[in-house]
Formats: C-alpha cells, sequence, structure tokens
C-alpha cells in the first residue's frame, strides 16, 4: 500500500513481487485472507475439471515414479480438446500431490568427520576432458584418493579399467604419499572389477582388498551399489578436481601432451597446489593417522607364460614381443595397470608398455621390432601380411613410407627397402632422427634411398677402429710414493 501511494496498480504490484490480479483483489478489500468471511473461491475454472482425480491421480498411485511431462502427453492423448497451456498446471498439481501423498524418500544424514578415521578411494572418467599424447587420444581414468577430515587428495591415471590392481597401486601411491592410513577406508563396490568374473574370482579380489586394508591396519568398508552419496566425500569432489583440471588446460592453451610422464606431473603439481591450501588441516590429521608398515605389498597381478615360436606371449588377449632368446622359456609375468615387469624364474628380464585389446574384443598386439628384427632380415616378406605389422613400426613416418613403398608395385622391393630401414634404425640407434629424415623425404616425393641413409646415419660399427689399451703395472705407482711432495704436485 506504499507503493500504492505514488503508483498505478500494477507498478505498485510489480514493486511488491505479487500479480496485478492480487492488487485489484487488495484494493476490492483490504482484509487480510485470514480475516475474511469466507475462503476465497477459484475466479477462473479448473481447467483440468475431474480429470485430476479421475485419472491423473490412479497414474501417480500405480507408478510414483512417473513423470509430469508424460502425464501431460497423456491426457493430450485422451483428451485432445484440452487446451496446450494446461501443462504447468499439471505439474504443479503433481508436485503438490507427491508433497502430500507421495512415497518416502532417502533422507541424507550430513556427518562429522574424524581426524584420522577415514579415507575413501573412487575413479572418475577423464575422456570428456579430451586429453591426448603426442597428438593421440589418451582413454583413461582418474583414481582419487581423499581423506575425509582434512580433504588430502591425491590423484593416479589409470589407463585400463577399474580394477583391483589400479585401486591397489593408486591407495599404495596415496598413502606412501600421505605418511600414514587411515583407521577405515571406503570404497564403491568394485563392480567394475568384479565384471566378467565368476563367483570364485570374486571371492578372490575380496580377499585381496581385506587383505591390502588389513596389512595397512585399515578397516575395510564400500558403500552400497548405486548410492553415490555414500561415497559423497570424494564423489562431490571429483567434479570439483575435474573442473580444476579443466582450468589448468584452458591457461595451458593447450590439452595435448608430450609424454604420458609430462601428464602425469602435470596432473601430480596441480593436485599439490590444492593440497598445499588445506596444510593446517593436512598436518593436523597426519598425527592421527596410523604408522606404515615398512614396504609396499603386492600391487599387481601375477601369472605364468610360455614365449611360443612368434617371439612372444599373449596375455589378456594381448601379444607381447620380447627377444628370441626366451623362445620355450616359460616368464613369470607381474600385471600392473601400465606395464608388464617379466622375470625368468627370480631374474627380472624386461618391462614392458601394458597393452588393450581393440574395439570389438579383437587381441592388442605391443611389438618392439628391436626383438624381431633379426629374424625379419632373413625373411623381409613376412612383413608383407604380417598380423601386427602396423604396431610393428615404431613412428608414424615408418608406416608412411612403407604404405608409398607399396604403391610403387614391387611388394618384394618394398619389404626388402623397409625391413633394412628397421634394421638401421635399431643397429646406428637413429630411430627419431631416420623417421624426421623419412617424413623430409616423403615431403619431396622421394622414395627413400638405403645406401645414402646408411652413409648419412654414423659409420657402419665393423668400420670403427680397434683401440688398444695398455695398462700399466701397479708397481709403477710406487714411484709416486718415493717422490718428494713438491714434486708430485708439479
Amino acid at each position: 500500500m506504499n507503493h500504492r501511494k505514488s503508483n498505478t496498480p500494477t507498478v505498485a504490484a510489480a514493486k511488491s513481487g505479487f500479480s496485478t490480479a492480487t492488487a485489484y483483489r487488495i484494493e476490492a478489500d483490504l482484509r487480510t485472507p485470514a480475516s475474511a468471511p469466507s475462503p476465497r473461491k477459484r475466479r477462473r475454472p479448473d481447467p483440468l475439471g475431474e480429470l485430476f482425480h479421475t485419472e491423473i491421480e490412479p497414474l501417480l498411485r500405480a507408478s510414483p515414479a512417473l513423470r509430469a511431462v508424460a502425464i501431460y502427453d497423456e491426457m493430450r492423448r485422451r483428451h485432445p480438446e484440452l487446451p496446450p497451456g494446461i501443462r504447468r498446471t499439471i505439474e504443479r498439481r503433481v508436485r503438490t500431490w507427491r508433497a502430500v501423498h507421495g512415497p518416502e524418500q532417502d533422507v541424507i544424514f550430513r556427518q562429522t568427520h574424524v581426524p584420522g578415521q577415514l579415507g575413501l578411494s573412487d575413479f572418475t572418467d577423464m575422456n570428456p576432458l579430451g586429453i591426448s599424447i603426442a597428438g593421440e587420444a589418451l582413454p583413461h581414468r582418474l583414481y582419487h584418493f581423499r581423506l575425509a577430515y582434512s580433504g588430502f587428495a591425491h590423484a593416479h591415471i589409470v589407463l585400463g579399467g577399474e580394477s583391483f590392481v589400479a585401486l591397489a597401486e593408486g591407495l599404495q601411491n596415496a598413502l606412501w604419499v600421505l605418511g600414514g592410513a587411515p583407521r577405515e577406508h571406503r570404497s564403491d563396490s568394485l563392480s567394475a572389477a568384479f565384471r566378467n568374473h565368476d563367483s570364485s574370482s570374486r571371492a578372490d579380489l575380496t580377499q585381496r582388498y581385506e587383505a591390502l586394508c588389513a596389512y595397512y591396519g585399515m578397516t575395510p568398508s564400500r558403500n552400497n551399489r548405486g548410492v553415490a552419496h555414500e561415497n559423497g566425500a570424494v564423489e562431490g569432489p571429483h567434479g570439483h578436481l575435474k573442473r580444476a583440471i579443466n582450468d589448468a588446460l584452458l591457461l595451458r592453451s593447450s590439452r595435448d601432451f608430450a609424454d604420458l610422464d609430462t601428464y602425469r606431473r602435470f596432473i601430480d603439481e596441480l593436485v599439490s597446489r590444492r593440497n598445499k591450501q588445506l596444510r593446517t588441516a593436512i598436518e593436523a590429521e597426519r598425527a592421527e593417522l596410523l604408522e606404515l608398515p615398512p614396504r609396499r605389498t603386492d600391487d599387481f597381478e601375477e601369472s605364468l607364460v610360455t614365449v611360443t615360436s612368434t617371439g612372444g606371449f599373449t596375455l589378456r588377449r594381448v601379444f607381447y614381443s620380447v627377444p628370441s632368446r626366451l623362445i620355450g622359456h616359460r616368464l613369470r609375468v607381474r600385471l600392473y595397470d601400465d606395464r608388464l615387469k617379466v622375470f625368468v624364474g627370480s631374474t627380472p628380464v624386461m618391462t614392458l608398455r601394458r597393452g588393450r585389446t581393440q574395439k570389438r574384443g579383437k587381441h592388442g598386439h605391443v611389438v618392439d621390432y628391436h626383438h624381431v628384427i633379426h629374424a625379419l632380415r632373413r625373411k623381409p616378406m613376412a612383413l608383407l601380411n604380417l598380423v601386427y605389422r602396423d604396431q610393428l613400426f615404431p613412428r608414424i613416418a615408418y608406416r608412411r613410407t612403407f604404405d608409398v613403398l607399396l604403391e610403387q608395385g614391387d611388394e618384394r622391393y618394398a619389404c626388402r627397402v623397409m625391413v633394412a630401414l628397421l634394421f638401421l634404425a635399431h643397429e646406428r640407434g637413429c630411430e627419431a632422427a631416420l623417421a624426421e629424415q623419412l617424413d623430409h623425404e616423403l615431403a619431396a616425393k622421394q622414395l627413400p634411398d638405403i645406401d645414402k641413409l646408411r652413409l648419412q646415419f654414423a659409420p657402419d660399427p665393423a668400420q670403427l677402429p680397434s683401440v688398444v689399451v695398455e695398462l700399466q703395472p701397479l708397481s709403477v705407482y710406487n714411484t709416486l710414493l718415493e717422490m718428494p711432495a713438491s714434486e708430485v704436485r708439479s
């Protein structure tokens, strides 16, 4: 009414925050609704009439989760005479009905966290951020560990799925960076790790997870499947961390990294900066953590494989090449998320990059041309239809060169030259420099001349001069002991 002293009813109503109709109703009757002799009746006819009680309510009772828009479409289908503007009316009536007659909903109980009590682990998909390594897209996840009290966080890049190996490696990395362990560790239901496993394998994974927690003195716990808010102390920060990573990528002006190690350092530095802001709370919680054991426990899966005459072994539907001297040997392989460690008995032999199956379940290949180049020199035509030919080439320039050689029509010549180029890269240690030279020649539409390339990239090791070093007898040094100190210094 104060606005009404100097404004029209329309303007006064707008300034007061209600409709023009309400303004005219107040002017017609200055009494409050509570003091009115009878409740105010509808000013317009109900657009739904009895439909809400006779048709809509039965639908809601039968299917409480039914959306209001679906009810609107159904009513319009049953009664074409209804105006299209009743959607908002139906939505408001359905919301009111659910508030009065709807089913009970789950209640989230906010928790008071105790220092050193709870640590949480979870995985989050990073593919929407569009990260690439050397121009190739990097499909991956991020393992995320967080302390509920202080907010300490640790992130670990996971190239495979949500496996126990990825959880064990990421969790142990986090604990050793932190310098202690919480009394309880909570994860999700590990359903992704159990996928495609039989009951005995699932029981084994459960026992391994419980043994991992017991080794660090932590009590293992899991939230119920599909109930993300039970893991809320890490589920919510997923979004904050991914938004911070996206901001850092925008400031960096590029989502491409030279190699995986550079990307790992990028994530580590970003998480460290965020932890630094919580330094006081983290230091207070560190004092309440359990002491770490003397050393880490296993964070890998172990398998026994046999190297076949193909110069490698197959593990988890992926073929791995090894030096031909290992053909016929039985190897012990430790399978990590991003690598394989190969042992002959207890002797470590090599570390291989872990491969993944291709689309539609096709076998993957991790091949090092250094392993097979000597055998390939004796059988160069084997390159033509080799199963893992594309994976054999160490860089794109080599594959492009082979494609151009094949276009010339002489397959025998193409295979012979390509094998010679690979052997040159192997023997002279010039893989990267040779690739640059091949790119230069392809841009100039020239075929590689293997003789010129041999002269260009270092001399043949067989032609290096032989250097003979003659060692003097140790008795000669006795002369130094007999000389005056002034003469020795001079």
